[in-house]
């Protein structure tokens, strides 16, 4: 117990500290100070420095340079904003081809992407004769008379129609249609405008089977239905399912909004394919 005494004594006598000029022994500053108070001190400093380490990467800039804690969203814009530059980086380099060629156009020159001239030869068609056999003429002949009397070709898109008249589908979404289907101009859905943060409801029941983001029609659902049908819901702002959930029809799958490239302004862009084929949502929603 002394020997304790006497160590926590050592620690409390006070030491002076004075200060000269080497060259004249000018006393500049003094001050007393023991073990106690310079261990104290240090753990202070320590304290501080620690502190200002954790503030520093924490809540500054400087977490970006060494990577500290990269917020999910940050790393999100920074991918997208990479294929962004991708993309304007290849739609620079196809205008600039293109003003190229113009050039060469006018300078009476062959433009850099036209096909080089294979075999003329063989572009010439009207010289290619096609000789039927006897044995394609019988073929012919019987394929014929067996379609005479099969009306599956004929019937077989009416029964599609009525079994699709027969279901009852629910609509994604209330709003204004603004684009109607066209598939002869690649408008193979409808776009329809409705008010911020909607929900968006699936048309039939069914099971997801891809739930995603992609750069041109940003988040993007799909889900596998019966009767070969699937039904796409695009430019949405979030998902509210995932790849393999069961939906039942008139539940919500996403929230409308305005991702991707190809979009103008927040909607819904709302496709049907049945048997590989797009058709016309408009015929057997009501909306």
């Amino acid at each position: 117990m002394a020997l304790n005494k006497e160590t926590l004594q050592q620690w409390r006598n006070k030491y002076l500290i004075i200060v000269y000029d080497s060259d004249t022994l000018k006393e500049y500053f003094k001050f007393k100070m023991s073990k106690l108070n310079i261990a104290t001190l240090l753990i202070l400093a320590l304290l501080f420095a620690g502190m200002t380490w954790f503030f520093l990467f924490k809540y500054s800039f400087f977490r970006d340079l060494i990577g500290y804690q990269s917020d999910p969203e940050m790393k999100r814009s920074i991918v997208y904003n990479a294929e962004r530059m991708d993309s304007l980086e290849a739609q620079i380099r196809i205008r600039d081809q293109y003003y190229d060629n113009l050039k060469r156009i006018i300078r009476g020159e062959v433009p850099v992407d036209k096909p080089s001239k294979v075999n003329a030869q063989a572009l010439e068609y009207e010289q290619i004769e096609f000789a039927k056999s006897k044995h394609d003429s019988v073929l012919r002949k019987q394929i014929e008379d067996e379609e005479q009397l099969n009306l599956s070709f004929v019937d077989g898109e009416n029964r599609s129609t009525n079994s699709l008249q027969s279901l009852h589908f629910f609509v994604p979404i209330r709003g204004i249609i603004t684009n109607a289907f066209n598939a002869g101009q690649g408008h193979l859905g409808i776009d329809i405008v409705a008010e911020a943060n909607k929900p968006i409801l699936s048309t039939l029941a069914g099971t997801v089977v891809y739930a995603d983001w992609s750069m041109e029609t940003g988040y993007v659902i799909e889900i596998q239905h019966e009767n070969n049908l699937i039904s796409f819901y695009k430019h949405n702002s979030s998902l509210l399912k995932k790849v393999g959930d069961r939906v039942k029809a008139g539940e919500s799958i996403a929230i409308i909004g305005n991702s991707g490239e190809l979009t103008t302004g927040p909607h819904l862009h709302f496709e049907i394919w049945m048997n590989g084929v797009a058709i016309n949502p408009e015929n057997y929603v009501v909306f």
